[in-house]
């Protein structure tokens, strides 16, 4: 098991380069791996039961302690992304299928590398893990109707459809995992440090197999859809952080909000784009994946040896 463990911690750390590596294995000789294109919403389950076996019903306590931060950090979530893709989409006049992609992954929810992220960064990781384990929740409901909302004029969508796939590749591997960790709780600490490996694992694959379905058409989309996906993640970043201040939250707790609104569980919205939408429409998903990585992490080493103890103002300890 300690062997598999520093595996896990050597492959998960290098996983921007995983990515790039085979994806680039993908888009030069893509038919090997387009069989699998069928496989990618059991693999997001399986990243969705991870997530599930890492989380408890403690994770939602500061619903009734601290409802206010939550409500802030849900809202501005779901109104800010979604919003952003949206307007970034239109100023770039992108391609429907590509707008749509973006908006997907905007009215997506966050996921646990915003926790992970927030730790660093010495943010409210309390506040991180309830709003990521809220919005993960709300998602079946919320997401395919934002998604209808903002890309039903571009292309046709059937929001029912997604609502189900979501509650089958989120809610309900989500769920499963809660459960396995409280009846199952002396196995869940046993495995609990490889699940980041499958986790990554299978997001490495879930890259692969999107940039070998869209192959052909990647070289003429793969610019313009960086561009967009960089704006985004960085508008997205900046107003997490900006709007959350601006209600009068601490430094410490706007800096969970920026990740938690910034940083998007982007294999769901490539789970969906591959079974709902064209091929091109999951580019930017599977895009954000790897920058808001990038990005996340840069910012959280910024704040983390930057804000200490000593450095934060009173005002940013209040409750």
């Amino acid at each position: 098991m300690e062997k598999l463990e520093r595996a896990a911690q050597f492959i998960t750390k290098l996983f921007p380069v995983w990515v790039i590596v085979f994806a680039a294995v993908a888009f030069f000789s893509p038919n090997p791996f387009k069989p699998f294109g069928t496989y990618i919403p059991y693999l997001l389950g399986l990243i969705m039961l991870g997530m599930g076996l890492t989380m408890s019903l403690d994770d939602f306590k500061l619903v009734f302690t601290r409802p206010k931060d939550v409500i802030y950090g849900v809202v501005l979530r779901f109104v800010i992304m979604p919003g952003v893709a949206f307007a970034v989409a239109k100023l770039m006049d992108l391609p429907p299928s590509l707008a749509a992609g973006l908006i997907l992954v905007g009215a997506c929810p966050s996921g646990t590398a915003s926790n992970v992220m927030t730790f660093i960064a010495k943010g409210d990781t309390a506040l991180s893990v309830t709003v990521s384990s809220i919005n993960t929740v709300l998602a079946p409901f919320l997401t395919p109707y934002i998604f209808l909302l903002l890309a039903g004029t571009l292309i046709p969508i059937n929001a029912e459809a997604l609502l189900a796939d979501i509650l089958k590749i989120v809610l309900f591997p989500v769920a499963l995992g809660i459960v396995i960790r409280i009846f199952a709780a002396s196995f869940v600490e046993r495995v609990i440090k490889i699940i980041p490996l499958v986790s990554v694992l299978s997001i490495i694959a879930i890259i692969t197999i999107v940039v070998a379905l869209s192959a052909a058409k990647l070289a003429t989309v793969a610019a313009i859809g960086f561009i967009a996906v960089a704006m985004h993640n960085g508008i997205g970043l900046g107003m997490g952080y900006g709007a959350s201040r601006t209600l009068g939250l601490t430094h410490k707790k706007a800096k969970a909000l920026a990740f938690e609104i910034g940083m998007e569980n982007s294999g769901l919205a490539v789970a969906l784009a591959v079974a709902h939408l064209d091929p091109i429409a999951a580019i930017p998903g599977a895009i954000f994946s790897v920058w808001h990585n990038f990005t996340g992490s840069l910012l959280a080493g910024y704040w983390g040896s930057k804000d200490s103890d000593e450095m934060i103002s009173p005002n940013d300890v209040k409750a």
